[in-house]
């Protein structure tokens, strides 16, 4: 009678494992986005502002203690100001988390406003060292087409202006949903 109660829950159990959402949830489909995101500091209309800082930052070489809200543009090529096409937004915050080394704690929405992932979402949430070739982060979740989303960011400069701080960055995006 054992045996053959435990082949309906193998078989429901089977079932359950084949299910779409299953699939989704395991990420079902993979998905490489190449974008490049545009944090303007200097200006009349800043992108990134300075929220919040630690009396220690005043002293710290690396911003220790500096949090930034960000409405940054993503665009699907490097210059900004040209005719690249806008894809949408990242939006969020970033922390200098670093005292001995610049490196971000980066928490961040890319909302997509354009393209075949309009009104979508990528969750990203990981640790930045800014001045390392390549950084990666992990993309945590997202909405839309991206529901359910795991996977991972990968961060490169493009350019980086040091006396205003406006910043360039290359993101591929590897997408599990």
């Amino acid at each position: 009678m054992a045996a053959a109660a435990a082949v309906p829950l193998l078989l429901l159990l089977a079932a359950a494992a084949a299910s779409p959402a299953s699939a989704a949830a395991g990420g079902g489909k993979q998905t490489h986005i190449k974008l490049y995101w545009h944090d303007v500091v200097s200006g009349p209309s800043p992108t990134a502002v300075q929220v919040a800082r630690a009396a220690v930052t005043n002293t710290s070489k690396t911003s220790f203690g500096v949090v930034v809200v960000i409405d940054d543009p993503l665009t699907e090529g490097p210059d900004l100001n040209s005719s690249t096409t806008p894809l949408g937004r990242a939006q969020g915050t970033y922390i200098a988390a670093g005292k001995n080394e610049v490196a971000m704690l980066m928490n961040m929405n890319f909302v997509f406003q354009a393209g075949t992932y309009n009104g979508s979402t990528v969750a990203i949430m990981g640790r930045n060292p800014v001045f390392d070739a390549v950084r990666e982060m992990a993309v945590v979740g997202g909405t839309g087409v991206f529901r359910m989303a795991r996977g991972y960011a990968q961060a490169r400069t493009h350019t980086l202006d040091l006396n205003t701080g406006d910043a360039t960055v290359e993101y591929n995006l590897y997408i599990n949903h």
